[in-house]
């Protein structure tokens, strides 16, 4: 049989991923870098001069014309939080590469918070990947199939209605985009 591409697709590994986001400076980098690709640009007017205002968890950038100030984390899941930077981009890692999900209680032993704020990084990380996913929306030409997953077990129903399978419906869009 052959090798499923998409099973094996190429992830990030935990110590690539602390090698890349281990520490707050990386990762407020690395979010700085996302936000604002081409430079820091003020959201009141749009002016790309600012100063950096260190503060106890959070720096901010303060724009030179308007003296508007903004957080790296404003307008993000991340809004409003006390918690390291590094804590969110590994939550964010850990539920985003659990193959079969990841229960709050489990993330809380991972990061090391209460279950409260595991619960609640949770829930914000999976309605922010539920509100990306929704943007997607397949258009053209659309293949449809639908399959039955799971294993043989003896006496049990053959192919359709059988209680050992689960049943899914895969679509795909033909278009090249």
């Amino acid at each position: 049989m052959a090798m499923n591409p998409i099973q094996f697709q190429p992830g990030l590994s935990m110590p690539e991923f602390f090698e890349r986001y281990g520490t707050e400076a990386q990762c407020a980098a690395a979010l700085e870098q996302t936000r604002w690709p081409n430079g820091f640009r003020c959201p009141r007017c749009e002016s790309t001069t600012y100063s950096r205002v260190n503060r106890r968890h959070h720096t901010l950038f303060q724009c030179r014309a308007c003296r508007h100030q903004t957080s790296l984390i404003a307008g993000t899941l991340m809004q409003g939080t006390k918690l390291p930077l590094a804590t969110w981009f590994l939550a964010i890692h850990l539920i985003s590469q659990a193959k079969t999900g990841l229960s709050s209680l489990a993330l809380k032993r991972d990061l090391g918070v209460s279950y409260p704020t595991a619960w609640l990084i949770h829930h914000k990380v999976m309605e922010a990947m539920v509100e990306r996913e929704a943007r997607y929306v397949l258009d053209g030409q659309v293949q449809i199939d639908d399959a039955y997953l799971g294993g043989e077990r003896s006496g049990g129903k053959a192919g359709r209605g059988s209680e050992n399978k689960v049943p899914f419906v895969a679509a795909v869009s033909l278009n090249e985009a």
